[in-house]
């Protein structure tokens, strides 16, 4: 059954053993310098404690190569795992302002003939650092030509609220760029309807916390608004404490827009196909539920109408496959 992944960050799907490779590659020193050490240090109690060793071991992206390979590993991965289209996100401000330029674009412009998965390029922006740095960030990727669909928000989400980064939204607005953001994982459901209001996004990265208010639930579901899900992220962070306690099929069954996605797979426990496998085996999802997930995904891209119609009709009917 085809899904499309909208909730990936392509730095957070580098493998202990690539980050390795990488850093033996580039003569970096890491704070845990083997395998097995780093692999035990992929333990979290919240978000900042991810986002710690998620920049440590970004260090060892230098070259054209090393973004090629993270994402060539990327794409092999997720195509094994059934999925058919991925948005994906970058941090332009964490290279670049380690002088090192992105080159993520080149691979994603044959993802489809080799790896059978098309692609967007989302540039995510960092809520922890100032809207200015952003703004001037964007300004570049418009005036390079850079290959982006849109643009996201991510990183700390407490303290940092969506009417923070208007200035941003309003200039890839008016660029023609899609519009995500990050809201209501760590931060209240109040960041969800600001991210609708302030921001004007189409997509909601994460929105867990919109079910501590019913109103905004309500309009979620009224407007049908898609929100991309990451359960194995959110146990790992300790936003929801078991996976047996998740309410992603709650929110699925309530008639809200809901999507399964990875977030950062190689430190959370897995990717798309191994949240399914989580919702099934500890939530008994079902055959219809999973249908419902994959169809949500693909009708809640960025994809051209002809490719969104062509894998939905994938999933109307299993034969075509």
């Amino acid at each position: 059954m085809p899904f499309a992944e909208l909730h990936l960050h392509v730095e957070g799907t580098l493998e202990p053993e690539l980050v390795m490779a990488l850093a033996e590659r580039n003569a970096v020193t890491l704070p845990n310098d083997d395998v097995v050490a780093l692999r035990r240090a992929y333990s979290f109690t919240d978000l900042q404690s991810f986002l710690d060793l998620y920049y440590a071991n970004m260090a060892v992206l230098r070259t054209p190569e090393d973004f090629a390979d993270m994402t060539r590993a990327y794409l092999t991965r997720a195509a094994a795992g059934g999925v058919r289209h991925a948005e994906i996100m970058v941090d332009p401000q964490a290279h670049l302002v380690r002088g090192v330029p992105l080159e993520v674009a080149p691979v994603l412009a044959t993802s489809e003939a080799e790896h059978g998965v098309s692609t967007l390029l989302v540039a995510a922006f960092l809520r922890d650092r100032p809207e200015g740095e952003a703004l001037d960030v964007l300004d570049r990727l418009v005036a390079a030509d850079a290959p982006i669909a849109g643009i996201g928000l991510d990183s700390a989400e407490v303290g940092h609220p969506p009417s923070d980064f208007t200035r941003l939204y309003a200039r890839a607005r008016a660029e023609g760029l899609r519009l995500i953001a990050h809201a209501g994982e760590e931060g209240p459901a109040s960041y969800v309807t600001d991210a609708l209001d302030l921001l004007g996004v189409q997509r909601v990265d994460h929105g867990i916390r919109s079910l501590d208010d019913d109103a905004v639930v309500e309009r979620l579901v009224a407007e049908q608004v898609p929100l991309t899900v990451c359960p194995l992220s959110n146990v790992a962070l300790r936003a929801v404490e078991r996976i047996e306690d998740h309410p992603v099929l709650a929110m699925l069954d309530r008639g809200l827009n809901v999507t399964v996605n990875s977030d950062d797979p190689a430190y959370f426990g897995g990717y798309l196909d191994n949240n399914l496998a989580a919702l099934e085996r500890s939530l008994g999802m079902t055959a219809d539920q999973r249908a419902r997930l994959a169809a949500n995904s693909i009708r809640s891209s960025f994809l051209p109408a002809g490719r969104r119609d062509a894998l939905l009709a994938e999933i109307d009917h299993p034969s075509a496959r």
